[in-house]
Order: C-alpha cells, then structure tokens, then sequence
C-alpha cells in the first residue's frame, strides 16, 4: 500500500475537469515510484499521461484514465490505458504526425507521449471514442 493506493489493482481517474488532469499526474507519479521507474523515467511517463489525459478531456469530452503496475515475466513497469466516449480520431496517421493540431498546441501531443513512453498503442473509430494504451518499462 503507498498513499492508500492497492499497487495489486489498477486505479482509475475518472477525467472530467482540469483538477482531474493534476490528479491523473500525481496518481501515476505515485504509481510509477512504487513501481521503481527511474526518477526519469517517472518525469517522462508524468509527461505523456499528463498530455493524454489533457487530450481525453479536451478532445474527448472526458474519460477515465487506469494506472496499473504490470509485469510480463521479466520487467515490471506502469501501464496507463486512457478511454474516452468523443468523436474518435478520424485520420490517425496526421493525427500522430509532428506538428498537427486541432487547437491552439504545438501538435506535439500524441507524437511527442508515443515518444516518451516504450509502449504506445491506440483504438480509435469516428463516432466509438479513443482508448489510448502506455507503457513504461522500468530499466
């Protein structure tokens, strides 16, 4: 147990307003300590789950992030699967390219989390919603 969280079940974060994107942050920062991810690597997985979940909530309509520490046998790392009920992303491919944008960005955002995480996953459909999947392996 750390900060009251069961490290043994996922944990979710509903996202429906700003405080919710700083709470998704300090969830996975906790989550990512216990897991014993370098201290960079908790800044970038920090990083990238802070931009999803502003994503989720701004693009999305809102969603819910899970934060769940995951092992596949010989790693131990923090998996962040990020869902949302929105439009969907209608073309994926410019949507991950540098530099696009549909608000007011940098378009960094989906291409710049992909980047710092080691896994990056994303189910999309018009109208069905997103659900972005994102890893970190500790080292």
């Amino acid at each position: 147990m750390t900060a009251g969280i069961d490290l043994g079940r996922p944990q979710v974060q509903v996202i429906a307003g700003d405080e919710d994107v700083v709470r998704v942050r300090q969830l996975v920062r906790t989550v990512a300590v216990a897991a014993k991810l370098s201290l960079v690597d908790q800044t970038k997985l920090v990083t990238a789950a802070s931009e999803l979940a502003r994503n989720t909530l701004v693009y999305g309509g809102g969603g819910s992030a899970e934060v769940a520490v995951f092992e596949d046998g010989r790693r131990r790392g923090v998996r962040i699967v990020f869902a949302d009920e929105g439009p969907g992303i209608a073309d994926l491919d410019l949507a991950l390219t540098d530099g696009y944008t549909t608000g007011g960005g940098l378009g960094l955002g989906l291409s710049g989390a992909r980047r710092l995480v080691d896994e990056f996953d994303i189910d999309t459909a018009v109208g069905r919603g997103t659900r972005i999947t994102a890893t970190k392996w500790s080292r």
